[in-house]
């Protein structure tokens, strides 16, 4: 008997699967599933961001939308590998109106893990290599109008003579990345910011802040970093990078712009959004709103008894100038995660007298064994070299089922572990309180349940260990008094500045804020898994909380996320707007319940 190559296995696999799909055997699809089984559909099938968990879900979910996918055409793309009893293997497809593409993880010749994501419409391709646009209007005409008449003409009317279909509230990476897609979809859209140039929500911050992912991780859509950018960017460079980047991809994005209020019309589908642009009063009547204020949401301010009587300066971490003005000064920062640590460093590098509040444990992983062990597989030069794109790697990572991802996760993280075994030991010893996770499973775990509680070390911990940053932790504030602030076990710490590096709380209070308390509430908490670990509860959602997929309120959505995130997703959501905008049916499956309210 001939053994099949996994190439071979994997096209069969394929063919049957497209053979039964098109009958519509379901009995016949469930057979080629193993008993363990997953689906990740990202807009192909569901119209929406959604993981089948096991044949049950599976499904009920083709029962539901085979009849408008129409998939056909499966073909695998390269080659198959097989590891440790796992073939693994790229393929497309089409759907009747989109091209997608996928990847397929078979055991004992059975799906355990199918990837299947919505690449691009088929009537509606982006204006790139064989469609890329001419430019130039060769010939003789009288009424020729050139790019920049026809850019400006643009931006007089847009807004004003004639409505944006989109709106996007935030002009940081996030926006601008999604105005981008937007853009090469042809899907009017402005982007709303309230500072003066696109990059000032980086500029503004500390002035020692850099990019704590590697530069591969972090690529905008269409234009990648240059070969030679560094690995961590400072944070002045990426917001000139943000303003180049909006220029040349000829976004619409209205700078020195803050909207007042937002509201949606039922009966018109349509949103009124006013603005004031740079003292004008302007109303905006787009389709589609989306608030790109970032995944962190409204900064989380903890209201300390005597907080009011404080002769010093009291700031959140994203208020915080920098440490020039504090030398010599007494300085308490609340909170022990990224910015807490950053700050701190810069502040004891400009001989200030810091002390850092550690009310709870901490997950902490040393930059060098972060990139090695956990990132530089897909994210690195190594990564680069071996064929593995940005793009590429965005979808391996998508393809990890939630589910699973802890159990992929935690065996690098104890690697990690164990290599840095005597660095943890001294922080330790020094009274810090460090964790992995509730379940071991490492960073991108307790940033994908609850986007905080970690910090990517880089120097910050020697200074915490060695007593150069001084560190109280286990204890709280139990009040603020004029000069200082007393903790929860008694003791008094004299104060000039206090940093709350505090976090942010979940991106439905900008909702809120620009439109109503109701519809934050309708559409419920922003972020988590609902793995009903810390700060992240239950019931299983199985994907992102109301990020970049259809919510409980219609034509409202929510962009955020890191840098990787902000480029990977934005393509599906900018693939589900063009859609609506163009009329296509659009019936989405599994809509998100609202189990918490913030």
């Amino acid at each position: 008997m001939t053994t099949r190559t996994p190439t071979q296995q994997v096209q069969h696999w394929l063919n049957d699967f497209e053979s039964a799909l098109e009958q519509r055997d379901i009995e016949r699809v469930m057979g080629l599933f193993n008993e363990e089984c997953y689906w990740r559909d990202l807009v192909a099938f569901t119209w929406n961001l959604k993981t089948l968990e096991g044949k049950d879900d599976i499904q009920s979910m083709l029962n539901a939308t085979l009849g408008e996918t129409r998939p056909s055409n499966w073909r695998i793309d390269g080659e198959a590998t097989e590891t440790d009893d796992v073939t693994e293997a790229w393929f497309t497809f089409e759907t009747g109106v989109a091209r997608g593409k996928g990847f397929l993880r078979l055991k004992d010749g059975t799906c355990w893990t199918l990837l299947t994501t919505m690449q691009e419409l088929k009537d509606y391709p982006e204006p790139r290599g064989l469609h890329r646009p001419k430019g130039a209007e060769h010939g003789a005409n009288k009424s020729r109008e050139t790019w920049l008449e026809s850019r400006q003409r643009e931006e007089r009317e847009l807004g004003y003579s004639r409505q944006p279909y989109c709106v996007i509230i935030g002009g940081g990476q996030g926006g601008i990345g999604l105005a981008a897609r937007l853009r090469q979809l042809n899907v009017p859209t402005i982007v709303l910011d309230k500072h003066p140039r696109p990059g000032d929500a980086w500029r503004n911050r500390y002035k020692s802040l850099c990019l704590h992912d590697p530069v591969w991780y972090d690529h905008l859509p269409y234009i990648p970093f240059p070969e030679n950018w560094p690995i961590f960017a400072p944070k002045d460079k990426v917001g000139d990078w943000l303003e180049m980047y909006t220029k040349v991809m000829e976004l619409n994005y209205w700078s020195s712009t803050e909207c007042e209020d937002a509201s949606f019309d039922e009966a018109s589908g349509e949103w009124t959004v006013n603005v004031n642009r740079g003292g004008e009063r302007v109303t905006l009547r787009p389709k589609q709103l989306i608030l790109a204020t970032g995944m962190s949401g409204m900064p989380n301010v903890p209201h300390f008894p005597g907080a009011e009587t404080f002769e010093g300066e009291q700031q959140h971490s994203s208020q915080h100038p920098g440490p020039d003005a504090y030398r010599g000064k007494k300085v308490i920062v609340v909170g022990a995660n990224n910015s807490a640590h950053d700050i701190c460093a810069a502040l004891w590098e400009n001989d200030a007298d810091v002390t850092m509040l550690q009310r709870s444990s901490t997950h902490v992983v040393k930059s060098d064994s972060l990139m090695e062990h956990a990132l530089g597989p897909l994210y690195s030069e190594e990564a680069v070299q071996s064929g593995i794109t940005h793009d590429k790697a965005d979808l391996i990572f998508a393809s990890i089922p939630y589910k699973l991802l802890p159990d992929f996760q935690r065996p690098a993280f104890d690697q990690i572990r164990e290599r840095d075994a005597a660095f943890y030991k001294k922080l330790e010893d020094a009274g810090f309180m460090l964790d992995f996770g509730d379940d071991d499973s490492g960073l991108f775990l307790k940033y994908l349940r609850r986007g905080s509680g970690y910090y990517i070390d880089v120097g910050a911990c020697d200074l915490v260990a060695n007593g150069e940053i001084k560190l109280r932790s286990g204890v709280g504030i139990e009040r603020i008094n004029p000069r200082s602030v007393t903790l929860t076990d008694g003791t008094e710490l004299p104060a000039d500045l206090i940093v709350y590096a505090t976090g942010y709380g979940s991106m439905n209070g900008w909702a809120a804020r620009i439109i109503s308390q109701e519809v934050a509430d309708k559409v419920g908490k922003c972020w988590g898994l609902g793995s009903d670990t810390t700060k992240d509860p239950g019931p299983w959602e199985g994907e992102l909380r109301n990020m970049w997929k259809p919510t409980q309120q219609e034509a409202l959505w929510f962009h955020g996320g890191n840098l990787h995130q902000s480029r990977h997703y934005s393509q599906y959501l900018a693939l589900q707007l063009k859609a609506r905008m163009e009329g296509i049916p659009t019936p989405v499956y599994g809509l998100q319940e609202v189990h918490h309210l913030a």
